[in-house]
């Protein structure tokens, strides 16, 4: 039997600025980021780019552990959301500021 990994996120008074926008500053996890701020909470499948499992995942563990987003097991599917509101609440403006840059050309 497989072991049951535990995904931890940090507390919203725990979210550090210098840890989110490295986070953010990668052009992969940018555009994962991107599509959660369209979609809202979608399947990994729906939102992460072409790449492979091990840049995945270390991907996604970033975007968690920094704060920006949230993953959850639902049966075969792992889901991901942005955390819009938290960050939100600890860096007013930052995440649109972002996402408005991101979309410029």
């Amino acid at each position: 039997m497989a072991a049951v990994v535990e995904l931890t996120h940090p507390e919203t008074d725990r979210i550090e600025l210098v840890e989110v926008l490295a986070a953010l500053g990668h052009p992969a996890r940018l555009e994962i980021v991107r599509k959660l701020a369209a979609a809202g909470e979608s399947s990994c499948g729906e939102v992460v780019p072409d790449l492979p499992r091990s840049s995945v995942t270390h991907h996604l563990k970033t975007l968690r552990e920094s704060g920006v987003i949230t993953q959850r097991p639902g049966g075969r599917k792992l889901y991901l959301a942005l955390r819009r509101d938290d960050l939100q609440a600890r860096f007013p403006g930052l995440l649109d500021l972002v996402l408005g840059l991101a979309a410029a050309p």
